[in-house]
């Protein structure tokens, strides 16, 4: 052991010398062959730990801090402390703290503040005493200020007693001294690494690299930008991206150590004790910029000095006050930038080949360091001898015991390792320590790669989730069910209920997302006790935390988040069908409670998918039970209900009952159909029952003219669109919603479906045709949208969303290759540069050039203005996307504006009144309620269908009439044949048999095609009934007859008559 500084008490260790203060590192030979480990400095006292676990103090001794009451001069044995194994020990200005390996903590000396716990304020203790409060809790860490104290539980507390007059216990108490150990309870949840004390100030850093620190603030000591004292713990944001592993603390300044081996000082710097080459005092971190190049492992603080080695060089820097030596420089000046000290160093490296030599045990001349101390005024090294070859401590190795406890592989070993059966008492205390904390669990599996968990954020977890699953799946064995139940109970009746809905910190929330992967939260039996009660702690998250957690979620990969959202789908399917069998009234509240809980969870999953893009399809939030559970009509008349009369719902309550309708993301395609059917026949039979109340007055009333309760479309084929919009110009708003007949002149079809169908076919062809120039196609997505540029009248776009409105009420498939962008705009939410690449892909790939361009040049390059060029008829219109846009070049800070105005024109501005006729159009059928319920990709599957094409399931679904069967040799020739059809000629036959080559929103299976024998011989050609989706076929019984008549048929498919 090597020392400096102020030895006027003998707080040195040196013995009798005659010095009052050494200027230069000195051996103590009192150690000479003894192993230290830790060193606690006081004011004007010092602590010693050995390895084998005993405590030397020596120097003042005026107020017990000694422990015992022998030689002051040089380390004597505190042999109150005999018993014990000692595995840390911390001094104050005039007290001591010392902490076994059983996590237990004794103190003796200065009580007057309550700074020894023992709840009292005795001035002096001179017998180490044990702190009683803390028996039941295992400590890790202890670490004094002047006059308090402060120790980390291997769980998850960080304890506080003593003098408390700027705050430095960090209660949230003003000036009240405290003389029992209290719980920071604003620091809970937190993973911390190490804590550390000075004058009157305090710090907590955590795992991860986060600084918290409370107390005296006068000289900027905190790094908070001010120098206002705190009372709670505040997080230094200037530290957070640092990467901090190491905090010291001196009277009155602070150094901090990060894992790329830069120094950071702030607070009192009058004597230069923050390295800056001056005196100021700083109230923000600031780095040390002359120890930069240097790879600094270890810093200590000394009262108002700082000292900081780095082994590579062999180099250690001191700055500060020097008057006593304690610089170690040879002279008593202060110095305000690092000086070296002056003792027998040697690197690291040439360190390990003279120990080889037995070199610097017997020359005295060369010393490797392995732990530098400070404290007070002075200063101490602990160096290599022959006999210990192990490396100098860095500050990130530490002893497991001194931290807290986390789930690894090393300590799941450790409990598995036991006989199956009843868990010994000291692995279940230990399994129970780890799932009762948040703390432990969300210090444990953090990310190594990169980003590793340094770079936690309120976008970056810093948690590895495939360790988490796996080191979950690996603590619940089938063969030990023990550890299983002990996990279960603690997360029960410990964890769950205890997590706050304001955590202090993001890195509080981590449990949040690994937890989940534990097996038990998908055991049926575990729903109700854990999975509902930890989804209620989400969801009652305040909105910033709830804010993070969805940023960390949104980077989840695929089958990660599906898990999570299977888990809950699960537990709504579970009680779902207990409700299904049968609740007890009495259990019915609750009962809606639990249904409310999960849904409200999966609602914000939902969101935080959809905002992300669509981690997951939103089809995989579909619980397609929902249809054997519930009764889905029922359903949507009480959501109606609700909807329309709140105030009555408020008054009678809720019933106990959840409408699922309030969570539409979890209605399939065919509950959705329900759901839709149910609105339409609630709007038709309205309508109905007001077209038959009519008619029932007429028959009294002449006036009254007779109303028919169907919507009745009689058009001819030659002037579709004229008689279509005639016959809707003169019915009311209350007729659209009337089932829909449509007979076509001149033809006897009788309507039952494929009449209907092949009209709206038509008319959309016909509205769509290039001559009328009201969209515009564009090559490349082989879409369309509205033509700014159109002379047509107006109310033919309104006329295209009634029929828009008219097909789905229907029930029927349109041909309308729209973008999404038009069925967001109709559920009022705003298009996106995505709906813009779907739509002209060239401009979007371009847009998003222009957002990931990374260089400086952006304007040089790209050359563009807040303006959008459009060709109007052979000429070119340059037209300004904001106002004086021409004079606005498109940089770097505003880019983001410009993209947003081009989306902005292009699905809003200029084509505003068009589309508000098309919106009040569609809105006047299909207005309502129920389209809140729907997706903008489910409402264009409704309009559109879709292409989700299984002709293996079109085949299992056909349906055989008279001599037709599955195995008829007739049917095989005729599946053969359309199996081996391109897929173009596949997609023409349904034209020619549904009216329609895609299919409905419930799938192939929903077309029930038919097919029957038809008399004839086989010169005839197959006959489609497009109303029943009706194939006559001939029995053909060549292939390629079947063949040739099947093309001939499908080729010329015009026209419609009753066979």
């Amino acid at each position: 052991m090597l020392c400096w500084g102020n030895a006027s008490y003998g707080q040195l260790g040196l013995g009798g010398i005659d010095e009052e203060i050494v200027v230069e590192p000195r051996k103590c030979e009192f150690f000479h062959g003894k192993q230290v480990c830790d060193v606690g400095c006081g004011r004007r006292h010092t602590a010693f730990l050995l390895e084998d676990g005993t405590v030397y103090t020596c120097g003042c001794n005026d107020l017990g801090q000694l422990g015992h009451e022998k030689s002051r001069k040089k380390p004597e044995q505190v042999v109150a402390l005999d018993a014990q194994i000692i595995v840390a020990v911390s001094c104050g200005e005039s007290h001591t703290l010392a902490l076994n390996d059983k996590g237990q903590v004794f103190s003796w000396g200065l009580g007057s503040d309550g700074q020894l716990g023992l709840n009292n304020f005795e001035e002096c203790v001179r017998v180490p005493r044990n702190i009683k409060t803390l028996s039941d809790v295992q400590i890790a860490q202890v670490a004094c200020g002047y006059r308090h104290s402060h120790a980390l539980s291997r769980g998850e507390n960080v304890f506080s007693w003593g003098q408390n007059r700027y705050g430095q216990l960090g209660l949230g108490i003003n000036g009240q001294n405290v003389s029992t150990p209290q719980i920071i309870q604003s620091l809970q949840g937190i993973p911390f690494a190490q804590i550390s004390a000075g004058g009157a100030h305090s710090f907590a850093l955590t795992l991860s690299g986060a600084v918290f620190g409370w107390g005296r603030n006068k000289f900027g000591q905190l790094g908070l930008n001010d120098s206002n004292d705190r009372y709670f713990p505040a997080l230094l944001k200037s530290l957070r991206s640092q990467r901090v592993i190491y905090i010291s603390c001196g009277e009155d300044h602070t150094a901090a150590l990060t894992k790329l081996r830069g120094v950071f000082t702030f607070g009192a710097g009058g004597y230069g004790q923050l390295g800056h080459n001056s005196t100021n005092h700083e109230i923000n971190p600031r780095k040390v910029f002359e120890l930069m190049g240097n790879v600094v492992t270890q810093i200590a603080c000394g009262r108002q000095h700082t000292l900081a080695f780095t082994p590579s060089s062999g180099k250690m820097d001191s700055f500060g006050l020097g008057g006593n030596g304690q610089l170690g420089t040879r002279s008593t000046c202060n110095r305000k930038s690092p000086a070296q000290v002056k003792g027998p160093w040697v690197l690291h490296n040439k360190c390990i080949f003279l120990l080889l030599l037995n070199y610097i045990a017997d020359s005295g001349q060369s010393c490797c360091v392995k732990r530098i101390y400070a404290g007070g005024d002075q200063s101490f090294a602990h160096y290599c001898t022959a006999n210990d070859l192990r490396n100098v401590d860095d500050v990130r190795i530490q002893d497991p015991q001194r931290k807290i406890c986390s789930l690894s592989e090393d300590i799941i070993q450790k409990w598995l390792n036991h006989s199956p059966g009843r868990l010994p008492q000291e692995v279940s205390n230990e399994i129970d320590l780890v799932f009762s904390s948040a703390s432990c669990l969300n210090g444990s599996f953090l990310s190594t790669s990169h980003p590793d968990h340094y770079s936690t954020s309120s976008k970056c977890s810093g948690v590895d989730m495939n360790m988490a699953r796996l080191l979950f799946h690996r603590v619940i064995p089938q063969a030990h069910p023990e550890i299983a139940q002990q996990i279960a109970a603690s997360l029960e009746k410990n964890l769950i209920p205890r997590l706050s809905s304001s955590p202090p910190d993001i890195e509080a929330l981590r449990l949040y997302l690994t937890l989940p992967e534990c097996p038990l939260f998908t055991d049926r039996n575990n729903y109700v006790t854990i999975a509902i009660p930890f989804a209620k702690s989400i969801i009652s998250l305040k909105e910033p935390p709830l804010k993070v957690l969805g940023n960390w979620w949104s980077t989840f990969e695929p089958p990660v988040f599906q898990r999570l959202v299977e888990l809950y789908k699960e537990v709504v399917v579970y009680l779902l069908q207990m409700h299904k069998v049968g609740i007890p009234s009495v259990e019915q509240r609750i009962f809606t409670c639990f249904l409310d809980t999960s849904l409200r969870l999966l609602e914000f999953l939902h969101t935080v998918s959809e905002r992300a893009g669509h981690i997951i399809q939103y089809d995989r939030f579909y619980i397609h039970e929902l249809d054997d559970l519930i009764d889905i009509r029922n359903d949507y008349v009480t959501w109606i209900q609700r909807q329309m009369y709140p105030m009555v719902s408020l008054l009678l309550g809720h019933d106990g009952v959840v409408t699922l309708c309030r969570y539409p993301f979890v209605f399939d395609a065919q509950a959705k159909t329900t759901l839709l059917q149910t609105d339409a026949v609630i709007q038709m039979q309205m309508a109905v029952d007001q077209a038959q109340m009519q008619n029932f007055s007429s028959m009294f009333l002449p006036a009254v003219e007779s109303v028919n309760p169907c919507l009745i479309l009689i058009v001819r084929r030659e002037n579709i669109v004229g008689d279509t919009m005639e016959v809707l110009r003169k019915s009311k708003n209350v007729d659209y919603k009337k089932p829909l007949k449509v007979i076509f002149v001149g033809e006897e079809a009788v309507d039952a479906g494929g009449v209907r169908k092949e009209f709206f076919l038509l008319i959309m062809k016909e509205l769509l045709d290039p001559k009328y120039g009201m969209f515009r196609y564009y090559e490349e997505s082989r879409l369309i949208w509205f033509s700014n540029k159109t002379f047509e009248d107006i109310d033919l776009f309104n006329l295209i969303g009634v029929i828009c409105g008219l097909a789905i009420y229907n029930l029927t498939i349109v041909e309308l290759n729209f973008p999404v962008a038009l069925y967001k705009k109709l559920l009022k939410r705003k298009p996106t540069l995505d709906d813009l690449k779907e739509l002209m892909p060239d401009v979007g790939r371009s847009l998003q050039q222009l957002l990931d361009y990374t260089e400086d040049d952006l304007e040089e390059t790209f050359c563009l203005n807040f303006t959008i060029t459009e060709e109007n008829y052979g000429a070119t219109e340059v037209l300004e996307l904001v106002p004086n846009g021409e004079d606005i070049n498109v940089n770097k800070s505003n880019r983001q504006d410009f993209v947003n105005a081009y989306v902005d024109y292009i699905f809003n501005t200029s084509v505003a009144p068009l589309f508000e006729c098309f919106y009040a159009g569609f809105h006047k059928v299909c207005g309502g309620k129920v389209l809140e319920l729907f997706q903008p990709n489910e409402l264009q599957a409704m309009v559109i269908g879709n292409t989700n094409y299984d002709w293996t399931e079109l085949e299992k679904s056909t349906e055989y009439k008279g001599e037709y069967w599955t195995d008829h040799p007739t049917i095989r020739l005729f599946w053969e044949v359309f199996h081996d059809l391109p897929l173009e000629k596949k997609k023409q036959f349904l034209l020619f048999l549904t009216g329609s080559d895609r299919i409905p929103i419930l799938g192939m299976k929903n077309l029930k095609l038919v097919i029957q024998p038809t008399g004839g011989g086989e010169h005839y050609l197959p006959v489609a009934h497009t109303c029943f989706n009706l194939l006559d076929l001939p029995k053909y019984t060549s292939l390629e007859t079947l063949r040739e008549k099947l093309l001939q048929a499908i080729d010329h498919n015009q026209g419609f008559n009753l066979a």
